[in-house]
Formats: structure tokens, sequence, C-alpha cells
């Protein structure tokens, strides 16, 4: 099962945690189940990470999980020189970034999930300019681009007309990611500071937490489709 194949196999949920800082938490969160850990390359955020950090933690769950590098409004040849660097399974770019930029890492063979918003640029109208390999879908707005751990309507990721796979993020936590699931209905599920002690500061129980109610939540889905 590997994150960023869509295709394989039933449609199993998948369950990206963003914002690894540490090699041992991305172990730890890739052994409780999770199917990618995130790496966030932004300077400015609390959950900033170095090339050489990210390295070390790619290192730790190779084999276990995929790793997305989370970029906002870098240039391409960053973008791609940190994927080699890094070994990336993925990017995601969480800024302004251009229908043209997307295009080209695809052509390169990258894995791009390009973020949209609901109360930001690019907004939920603009995914059609899009093509990118899935899409995530949050809030926005908030003083650091992301969902800032702010609850939203997440019932709009719904309304989303696309093809390309949905992720949802923004505002999720072990106690609310069932009704979330529910009213979105994505492919994905991504989280960061809800399953947090700190910014930054993985809290193994919450990751583990969250990840059983999503497992949760897809087998009783599951099961209504079986009757």
């Amino acid at each position: 099962m590997n994150f960023i194949d869509f295709t394989d196999g039933p449609e199993k949920m998948r369950i990206k945690i963003c914002g690894l800082t540490s090699p041992e938490m991305a172990e730890a969160c890739a052994k409780s189940g999770a199917d990618a850990i995130g790496v966030v390359f932004y300077p400015k955020s609390p959950r900033h990470v170095s090339v050489a950090d990210a390295s070390k933690i790619a290192r730790a769950v190779k084999g276990r999980a995929g790793v997305i590098g989370v970029f906002v409004n870098e240039p391409f040849e960053i973008v791609m020189e940190t994927v080699h660097r890094v070994e990336l399974d993925g990017v995601q770019l969480h800024g302004q970034e251009t229908p043209e930029q997307v295009g080209r890492l695809r052509r390169e063979g990258v894995f791009v999930i390009k973020a949209v918003f609901a109360n930001a640029e690019p907004d939920l109208s603009k995914a059609s300019l899009y093509e990118p390999s899935a899409f995530l879908v949050e809030a926005g707005g908030g003083k650091l681009p992301g969902g800032n751990a702010e609850k939203w309507s997440w019932q709009a990721a719904s309304g989303l007309t696309t093809r390309r796979p949905i992720i949802l993020a923004g505002g999720l936590s072990p106690e609310n990611i069932g009704t979330a699931m529910q009213a979105a209905n994505p492919r994905a599920v991504d989280v960061s500071s809800g399953v947090e002690s700190a910014p930054g500061v993985k809290d193994l129980g919450r990751v583990t937490q969250f990840i059983s109610a999503v497992r949760a939540r897809d087998a009783r889905r599951h099961n209504r489709r079986k009757l």
C-alpha cells in the first residue's frame, strides 16, 4: 500500500501525519499505521526542518511510509533539488504556485499535491486550472499557510469538481475526524496540529488515536457498501 498510489487495491483511506521534526517520531508514526509523513520546508513554520534533518527523517521511514515535502512558493529548481537530496516520494505545494509549475513538476515524474483553500488563494473555484496528482483542501486564511488548527466547513471539499483524489486537512483531530470524513468523503486525510502537544512536537498517543479513528470510520464505510 503506497500513499501516493490511489489506484491500488480497495479504497483504503490514506493517512498523512504532517510536520514531523524528528526521525524517532516519524518512525513511530509509520509503525502506528501512517501511510505518509510530511516534512515542512517553509522557514516561517514552527515545524520547519532543514534538508539534512529531512533526509534523516526520510531514512527512518523508508519502505514503511511515503515522505511528502511541503513547500510554499518555492522556485521549481529548489523543489527539484530538494526532491533529489531528500529522496522525497512527493511534494505538497501550499502557496500560490501556478498551474504551469504543477505541470512542470509532474512532467519530471514528481507526485504533486496542490493545496486549494476555502478562504485563501487559490480558492476552491481555481481547482479546475490545475492538474496535480491530488488536491489537498483546507480552510486557509490564517497567519500561516495551512489550516492553522481551525475547524471549517469540511463539506465544502466534497463539492470540488475534479477527477483528482481529495486530501482533507484543516482543524482535524482524533475527536472530530469521523465527522469530517463523513462530511467531505475524501480519499485521504492530513493532520498536524491536531495530534501535537506543542507546535512541531507530535503526541504519539494522539497520533495513534487519530489513526484508529480513521480506520474505524473507514471500516464502517466499507461495511455499509457490502450491505
